[in-house]
């Protein structure tokens, strides 16, 4: 990875961070204020960086997290743009059982005053049928 890549995949990691095995409040420094997101669980688009944070929060507090992991990142950056794709594997309990969850996250950040914010974000499971990436 060349540099402005790397700083952009260090910030997606340090937000990721945050929620999996931080404090999710601290997203804050991470999500704009405009941000917006597609989830799998919501119909409607989330809006608001805000809105983002509480949303993530309330997912950290019904999971306990054992593990989260990121691979494969792909990041491409477009002057002050820059979009980033991953997979992604979530180990932890829900509900006093154990769940995995796997998949593919798509994000969209800007640079502004020196520093790199997520602006949108889409993340999904594999389709019916896949667990992994490997299984294309």
């Amino acid at each position: 990875m060349i540099g402005l890549q790397k700083q952009v995949w260090e910030t997606v990691r340090k937000l990721n961070q945050c929620w999996s095995a931080g404090d999710p409040d601290d997203l804050k420094e991470y999500f704009h204020e405009r941000m917006v997101v597609f989830t799998p669980s919501d119909q409607k688009r989330l809006e608001g960086g805000q809105t983002c944070v509480a949303s993530w929060k309330e997912f950290a507090e019904l999971v306990e997290i054992v593990s989260w992991n990121e691979t494969d990142p792909n990041i491409q950056i477009y002057g002050d743009t820059a979009v980033v794709t991953y997979y992604y594997e979530l180990i932890g309990r829900m509900n006093d059982k154990p769940a995995e969850m796997c998949g593919r996250d798509m994000m969209t950040l800007v640079k502004e005053n020196g520093r790199w914010w997520l602006v949108a974000d889409q993340f999904s499971p594999y389709p019916a049928g896949q667990q992994s990436a490997k299984s294309d």
